[in-house]
């Protein structure tokens, strides 16, 4: 009998700021998570900025936070700001990754 030995899982909640609306940074970023294998969420928020909440392995939560920084082609990233970084018991989001509408 094998024991398998879970991954702790970490839930980020960020905000970027910048040129990050009309740049396809959301679509860059629901890429990117899809790559690393993190679930979670992203939209355009009314005041420029972007949110997104990312959940997965600690070391993937890490990437993708770094690659927040990069973002899309056309984009040009100002701040990154997590407002929450914690460990969670289970993923809320079943490993799906999606745009939501801007709030």
């Amino acid at each position: 009998m094998t024991t398998q030995i879970q991954e702790k899982l970490i839930k980020a909640h960020v905000f970027i700021s910048g040129r990050v609306q009309g740049v396809f940074y959301r679509f860059y970023t629901e890429k990117q998570a899809k790559r690393l294998g993190v679930s979670g969420w992203v939209r355009n928020r009314l005041d420029s900025r972007v949110e997104a909440v990312i959940v997965g392995p600690e070391k993937k939560v890490n990437q993708m936070l770094s690659w927040f920084w990069q973002g899309s082609p056309l984009s040009k990233v100002e701040k990154v700001k997590t407002v929450t970084k914690k460990s969670v018991k289970n993923d809320p989001f079943a490993g799906q990754f999606t745009r939501r509408p801007t709030i």
